[in-house]
C-alpha cells in the first residue's frame, strides 16, 4: 500500500472510507476498526462517508446521490484509494472505481493485504495466498486494477499498481483453482508436522496455554513478559500472525507451552477463519486458552465477544477458557469482574496471580511428595526439580526427607520411598 521512494521515505496512500448503516452492528465502532486497519495497512484516512439505509444498494453499495458526495470528497482531498467496510461483490467494485476512478478495495482485501505483508513463516503465507485466491476467484470479472493491491506496486504511484493489478487478470478460474489444490496440499502436509509435534507433546505430557483475543490487547507483549522471550510486539492491528510457541515454568515448578495466535478483528472474514483453521487449532487443542482483552478499551466486551463466538467456531471448550484484562496500567477508573484477571503485561501486574490460576487448573497434572530418598539415589532429587518443586529438604541419617510436587507421570519412581 505504502510506496516507497528512492529516499525510503513512505508515502501514505490517501483514503476515504466508506459504509453502509443498516442496523446489523455498531457502525462506529466498526469505521473506527477500519481506520485502525486502514493504518495497520499503512494508509491515511482522509475523510470517512456513512449512510444510513436499510439495505445497501446493488450497483455502488452507496446510494447514486451519496456517490456523488464521496466522488466530489475525493476530488476535493486528492483522495487515491476508497476502502468499503464490508465485501463488495466483483462487480460493485468494478462499478464504483470506474465512477470514482480510484482504486477500490473492501474490509476483507484490506485485511489480507496486511496478512500478506505480515506473514513471515512458509505457513502463514501459504494460508493468506488461499484465503486471497478464494476471495478472488467470484471476482474475477469485476476487481480489475483492485488486484493490483496484492502484486507489484513499488514506486511509480497509483498507475503502476493498477498495470500489476491487470496482469492479474491473466489468471482464469482453472488455474486460480489449481492454485488453491496445491496450497491445500502443502498446508495439510503443515498440519501433519504440527500435529506430530502435538502428539510429541501430549506423550511428554508438557500442557500448552493459548493466548487468543482481539488484535491489538497486548498478547505478544504477555508471551514476553510470562517467558522472558522477545517476540516482535507493536501497538498496531495484526502485528502477529504467525504462531509463536514458547516454553515457561508455572510457580509448582510445573512446565508448560505459551502459544501466541492471530488476532481477531469484528467480522472477521469467514475465508480468513477457514485458512488460518490449523493455526487457530492451537487454541482448540490448548489445556488452557486465555482470553486477552485490553480493559482500557471502550470496545471490551465486544472484543471478548466477538473473540469467544471464533473459539466457539472453531471448537474450543468454554471451560477452558480464562479471561485475561490487560492493559489495566491504562485504566483509572476501578474495574471489578470475578470472572477474569486483571494484569499488565507492561508493569507485570498481576501477572503472579494469574500464573496461579494456570497453576490450579493444572494442578490435576501434579502430585505430593513426601518420601525419604537414600543418599544412593540423590540424583533423583534433580529429577524433582526438573519436573516439580521441592518445598522441604531435610537430610537425616539415613537419607534425604524431600516433600514436594513433581508431574504425575513421573510419580511412580518415588513410590518405594514414600514415609
Amino acid at each position: 500500500m505504502a510506496i516507497i521512494n528512492q529516499t525510503e521515505e513512505k508515502v501514505f496512500t490517501k483514503t476515504l472510507i466508506a459504509g453502509v448503516d443498516c442496523g446489523e452492528y455498531d457502525i462506529d465502532n466498526s469505521m473506527k476498526e477500519l481506520e485502525s486497519l486502514c493504518e495497520a495497512g499503512e494508509l491515511e484516512v482522509v475523510c470517512q462517508v456513512v449512510q444510513k439505509k436499510d439495505n445497501p444498494e446493488n450497483k455502488y453499495y452507496l446510494g447514486e446521490g451519496k456517490m456523488a458526495e464521496v466522488k466530489q470528497l475525493c476530488q476535493n482531498n486528492d483522495v487515491e484509494l476508497c476502502v468499503f467496510d464490508c465485501e463488495l461483490t466483483g462487480s460493485q467494485i468494478k462499478n464504483i472505481s470506474d465512477y470514482l476512478e480510484i482504486e477500490v478495495i473492501d474490509r476483507t482485501m484490506l485485511i489480507l493485504e496486511i496478512f500478506s505483508k505480515r506473514a513471515t513463516t512458509s505457513e502463514g503465507k501459504l494460508q493468506t495466498e488461499l484465503a486471497l485466491l478464494k476471495y478472488k476467484l467470484p471476482r474475477l470479472s469485476g476487481m480489475g486494477a483492485s488486484l493490483s493491491r496484492q502484486g507489484g506496486g513499488g514506486a511509480g504511484g497509483g498507475g503502476a499498481r493498477r498495470g500489476a493489478g491487470e496482469s492479474k487478470l491473466e489468471y482464469d478460474r482453472r488455474h486460480i483453482n489449481q492454485r488453491i489444490t496445491l496450497i491445500k496440499e502443502k498446508l495439510e502436509q503443515v498440519e501433519k508436522r504440527r500435529d506430530i509435534l502435538n502428539e510429541k507433546r501430549k506423550k511428554n505430557d508438557v500442557p500448552v496455554v493459548a493466548l487468543t483475543g482481539y488484535t491489538n490487547v497486548g498478547k505478544s507483549s504477555l508471551l514476553n513478559k510470562i517467558t522472558n522471550s522477545e517476540i516482535f510486539e507493536k501497538d498496531m492491528l495484526f502485528a502477529t500472525l504467525d504462531p509463536t510457541a514458547r516454553k515457561f515454568v508455572l510457580p509448582s515448578g510445573q512446565n508448560a507451552v505459551l502459544v501466541d495466535t492471530v488476532g481477531f478483528v469484528s467480522r472477521l472474514p469467514h475465508k480468513l477463519v477457514e485458512a488460518f483453521k490449523s493455526t487457530l487449532k492451537q487454541a482448540k487443542y490448548a489445556d488452557i486458552v486465555l482470553n486477552v482483552c485490553d480493559i482500557s478499551s471502550d470496545d471490551r466486551d465486544i472484543q471478548l465477544e466477538i473473540t469467544r463466538n471464533v473459539l466457539a467456531e472453531i471448537g474450543v471448550d468454554n471451560q477452558n477458557i480464562i479471561t485475561v484484562y490487560n492493559k489495566c496500567d491504562k485504566l483509572n477508573e476501578d474495574f471489578v469482574n470475578e470472572n477474569g484477571v486483571r494484569v499488565s503485561a507492561k508493569s507485570g501486574y498481576g501477572l503472579e496471580n494469574l500464573l496461579s490460576i494456570i497453576d490450579e487448573k493444572l494442578s490435576h497434572r501434579m502430585e505430593k511428595l513426601d518420601i525419604l530418598l537414600p543418599y544412593t539415589q540423590t540424583a533423583l532429587a534433580s529429577t524433582i526439580r526438573e519436573n516439580g518443586v521441592i518445598y522441604t529438604e531435610e537430610y537425616l541419617e539415613n537419607g534425604i526427607k524431600i516433600t514436594g510436587i513433581i508431574d504425575k507421570k513421573l510419580s511412580y519412581i518415588y513410590d518405594r520411598y514414600k514415609i
